[in-house]
Order: C-alpha cells, then sequence, then structure tokens
C-alpha cells in the first residue's frame, strides 16, 4: 500500500491554475454564446419554416437546372450538346430537331432532377449562358414524374 502525499498549498494553487488554463477554449465559448444571448441581432441562424416567403439564398448556392428565357420566352440554347457531354451522369438530354429553313434548333430539353448531383459542370460547358442553376431549394417530390422536367417551353424556335 502506498503512503498518499499531501499535497502542500502550494502545489494545490498550481494544479487548480493549470486545471483553468486547460479549459481556456471552453471560456472562449461560453463568451460566444454570452455575447449572442445579449445581442440577438448578430444571430445568423435562418428560422426557416417561418420565414420561407423572404428567405434569400446565397448567391452560390445551386439548386437545379433552369433555362434563361428573355421576355418573349426565347432562350439562347443552339442545342450544341455541350452541357450534356460535361454532364457526368446523363441528367441532361439535348434533342435537336431541324427548323422550316433547315437550321439546327432545340427541340427538347429533358432534365432530370432525381439523378443530377447540382455540381454546376454543365452551367460552365455552356459557351451561350442559356442556363444557370436558379435559388428553389425545396427540391423533394412525391413522385418520380416530378423529377423530369422539360426545361424549354418553346419547342422548335429558332
Amino acid at each position: 500500500m502506498k503512503k498518499e502525499e499531501q499535497l502542500t498549498t502550494k502545489a494545490y494553487i498550481k494544479r487548480y491554475f493549470q486545471r483553468i488554463c486547460q479549459s481556456w477554449s471552453l471560456i472562449q465559448g461560453l463568451t460566444v454564446t454570452l455575447r449572442y444571448f445579449f445581442q440577438p441581432s448578430r444571430i445568423v441562424t435562418e428560422q426557416y419554416p417561418e420565414n420561407k416567403k423572404t428567405l434569400k439564398m446565397h448567391d452560390r448556392f445551386r439548386g437545379r437546372l433552369e433555362m434563361i428565357e428573355d421576355e418573349n420566352g426565347e432562350n439562347k440554347c443552339t442545342a450544341c450538346s455541350l452541357c450534356e457531354k460535361a454532364c457526368l451522369n446523363g441528367s441532361i438530354n439535348v434533342l435537336s430537331t431541324k427548323n422550316i429553313a433547315g437550321k439546327k434548333v432545340l427541340g427538347r430539353y429533358l432534365y432530370r432532377l432525381d439523378t443530377c448531383t447540382l455540381c454546376s459542370l454543365c452551367v460552365e460547358a455552356c459557351p451561350f449562358d442559356a442556363i444557370r442553376m436558379n435559388q428553389d431549394f425545396e427540391l423533394s417530390r412525391t413522385t418520380r414524374k416530378g423529377f423530369e422536367m422539360i426545361l424549354n417551353k418553346k419547342e422548335g424556335r429558332g
């Protein structure tokens, strides 16, 4: 049986202050918590269901793909299929047709959200800036049919 050594007052005080210094990160965290408690205007947490109408995502947020159209409903897509080739998992199908003059134009732009990884490689590959990632963040659907979309509204124009 070992004889327990009695701590001197000096050793006890030294051990006490060492333990306080080791918990410095705890003290720093508590100061952040107390700062938010007394200044609630600095809180950056979004209260999601309550502010659904006013919620705006950051500019760098990537939601689902959308085709950019002007006020007449015309888009800039030339059916070059570069976005389709850039898509790693085949979420995009560009079906081209020919117009009356025999020029290749966009027929249908099919987009499958269920296989899309939202990587934005298709947007970067498009030389005409015809597509972009929008700000939609509620992407859940009840059926698989809701994930298959035709992005161009007017078919075969150009």
